[in-house]
């Protein structure tokens, strides 16, 4: 398993979805579309960051992401885990 895997694993995180699946199961979390990136901001035992990358070109609610990037800790706030999400891969 790899860490990548076993993160998204604990945080109950799914590696591949599309932004529609993904907003829908986790509704109190924060996202934005950066690039070709869709960030998280969640909330599962503290703050996380979470960066999900479209597998294609389009980037409309229905295209595949998978997941790219959570992060190691948990942050003080979403704010902070949000950005987190945009310098990792910003």
């Amino acid at each position: 398993m790899t860490k990548i895997s076993s993160k998204a694993g604990v945080l109950r995180l799914p590696e591949n979805s599309t932004p529609e699946e993904l907003e829908s199961s986790f509704q109190y979390a924060k996202f934005l579309h950066f690039g070709k990136y869709l960030l998280m901001a969640g909330y599962r035992y503290g703050y996380y960051g979470a960066v999900y990358e479209f597998k294609t070109g389009n980037r409309s609610c229905e295209d595949e992401i998978r997941l790219v990037e959570v992060s190691d800790g948990f942050f003080a706030d979403d704010g902070h885990a949000m950005k987190w999400a945009m310098t990792v891969r910003g």
